[in-house]
């Protein structure tokens, strides 16, 4: 449990002034708190009762002297009375404001766990991404840190508010009557221990609920992501019985934890309740024999039942603190994987790039049995355009991700204008280069702001220049709010080819030294991939760009053609050479070029 407590403690740096505050507070509230029993005391024993004040308690004597006095207390009993008030209402004061400091606190470290988790994951490996479920990471930087959050805001003083009870409790109570003050805390300590063991008990229980309620969040966003393809394909009822698994494996999970907690909250109020009739009944059998007065018996019931809440509540603090711990456990697993790997500084600064690029003996293996890259070796000139061509799982999308630095290959060498890759800073290395993935990925945001990802500051003639040059102008003008219409998530409300030339204009726009299209206009009609190739082609201040693309019609402009295989590169040359010769981009040439042939000529039969 120690440990728990340190992690906690490392968790509220930045915050320690503000839980000092709130603790100090809570003592305050305490202390006013439990002046008002007394006062109740002093009031029933010595100015109604007529015991004389000779011999109280200095403390009970004290509080006489403050009220006026034994016989001013007789004479105007609503002195007593509202003295009870005034000190519940300070009291009040004290407890609002160490609720108020502990949830500022709290919502503090919150708002910095969720800003380091974001923070982190950007910054993660993407082979990390590949592996990690996208539901467990939202639950754990979401649900996880809630749990957090909350035991900060209220666990944390509730902690400190037992012990000061306590603490405070036992010497006014000892002081006085030592043998009533025995008898009233003669179960807290049952209270105390069977709240530890229970703690032991059902801390797995917890992790294996968040666990659960992870793989529940998973599947609930895999399906509304691919919600089209459900209804496409009428799998409304096999998602609705793949749902009900982890569903039903969560509430299974939870009723246990709940049918535990229901033992742990029915044992610790009868034992609650044993200690509270235990003090009545010894307290009014020794007011019968004159050991006890009332005014003491009214006094240890009311600090008693002042206590006894709070103990109990030390069993709930402890199913916070097993809940916490676990919670806390899955956001240090994320922030303990290490983050993708940075060169030292440069002392010149970041090199600017020119589009140079030469690639040599470069390997690499994603982790199986084939590699991906098997010792390719090309050079691309500034400005030149290579278009690089082979079947699935040839490597082609594998160069691009290492061109991107989004993995690092361990064999072979990738210059950019003369600068090994590996040992420059991956942001500088991203920012001279654009990219048009397989599948364009557009933010729920306007078209505009979609369009300056990679240059926040572009004017609107560039943004409109880069439309043009990607076809896609004439589509947003089409808008009721043109550049400044608002697209669903993922981009959903465009088309898929539109989607795709937002990307490529996107990229245009950043005026990148290197630019990568990776099969960037499968999704565009023929005609239309003509003038976008042709408005690359002619744009100012042309950059080194490396195509991607199945359909060879793409590819057939650029300056040189590679063929990869397996890894390795099989063909290279223009597409007038490669035509010539036998080989697969002959063979990938006529199959494509017939199938066209054949259907023009069913086209008009049709």
């Amino acid at each position: 449990m120690f440990a728990q407590f340190h992690v906690l403690w490392q968790l509220m740096r930045g915050q320690r002034f503000h839980y000092a505050l709130a603790l100090g507070s809570l003592v305050l509230a305490t202390a006013f708190t439990y002046l008002v029993p007394l006062v109740g005391s002093a009031t029933i024993d010595y100015a109604i009762a007529g015991r004389s004040p000779l011999d109280a308690s200095p403390l009970l004597a004290a509080l006489l002297a403050l009220l006026g006095g034994a016989e001013t207390v007789r004479t105007h009993l609503w002195i007593a009375t509202l003295a009870m008030v005034a000190l519940t209402g300070i009291g009040g004061v004290f407890t609002y404001l160490k609720g108020r400091l502990a949830s500022l606190a709290s919502d503090g470290i919150a708002r910095r766990l969720k800003n380091e988790l974001y923070d982190h994951l950007n910054h993660l490996p993407a082979s990390h991404h590949d592996r990690a479920d996208t539901g467990d990471l939202v639950q754990r930087c979401t649900s996880d840190v809630e749990t957090t959050r909350q035991f900060l805001a209220v666990q944390v003083m509730e902690i400190g508010n037992a012990f000061i009870l306590a603490a405070t409790a036992l010497p006014l109570l000892l002081s006085l009557h030592v043998p009533m003050t025995l008898i009233s805390f003669a179960l807290i300590g049952p209270i105390i221990a069977y709240g530890y063991i229970y703690f032991a008990r059902v801390k797995h229980i917890f992790k294996s609920v968040d666990e659960a309620e992870g793989a529940l969040t998973s599947v609930i966003q895999e399906n509304l992501t691919g919600i089209r393809v459900v209804r496409a394909f009428a799998r409304q009822d096999h998602e609705r019985a793949k749902f009900a698994r982890p569903n039903a494996a969560f509430r299974d999970r939870h009723l246990r934890l709940l049918r535990l907690m229901s033992w742990y909250w029915s044992i610790s109020d009868f034992v609650a309740l044993s200690q509270l009739g235990l003090t009545l009944l010894v307290g009014a059998r020794w007011v019968a024999t004159g050991e006890l007065t009332v005014g003491m018996l009214f006094a240890f019931v009311s600090y008693l039942g002042m206590m006894l809440w709070p103990v109990r509540q030390m069993g709930r603090i402890l199913t916070e603190l097993g809940k916490t711990s676990v919670a806390v456990a899955r956001i240090k697993e994320i922030l303990a994987v290490a983050r993708e790997p940075e060169p030292d500084a440069r002392p010149d600064g970041d090199p600017v790039l020119h589009g140079a690029l030469s690639v040599r003996d470069l390997r690499f293996n994603h982790g199986g049995n084939i590699p991906a890259l098997n010792g390719i070796s090309f050079d691309v000139a500034p400005g030149e355009t290579l278009a690089i061509l082979g079947p699935s799982g040839a490597g082609k999308s594998t160069l691009m991700h290492l061109l991107l630095r989004l993995y690092d290959y361990t064999e072979g060498s990738i210059r950019l204008d003369g600068h090994e890759l590996s040992r420059l800073p991956r942001k500088a290395v991203r920012r001279q280069i654009g990219v048009v993935m397989q599948e364009p990925f557009l933010f729920s945001k306007s078209l505009r702001d979609n369009l300056r990802l990679g240059r926040v500051n572009a004017p609107d003639h560039e943004i409109e220049e880069a439309a043009r040059a990607a076809c896609i102008h004439d589509s947003i003008t089409t808008f009721d709010q043109g550049y400044d219409t608002l697209i669903g998530e993922r981009g959903i409300t465009l088309s898929g080819g539109q989607r795709q030339r937002m990307a490529i204009a996107r990229a245009v726009l950043k005026r990148p030294p290197l630019l990568i299209l990776d099969d960037a206009l499968s999704a565009v009609d023929g005609e239309t991939e003509s003038m976008i190739l042709d408005a690359l082609r002619k744009r100012h201040g042309r950059a080194t760009t490396l195509v991607i693309a199945h359909r060879l019609s793409t590819l057939a402009h650029a300056d040189r053609v590679l063929v990869l295989d397996q890894g390795r590169i099989i063909q290279t040359g223009t597409h007038a050479e490669l035509s010539a010769v036998d080989g697969l981009y002959r063979r990938l040439w006529q199959i494509q070029t017939s199938v066209e042939a054949d259907f023009q000529r069913e086209l008009p039969a049709g």
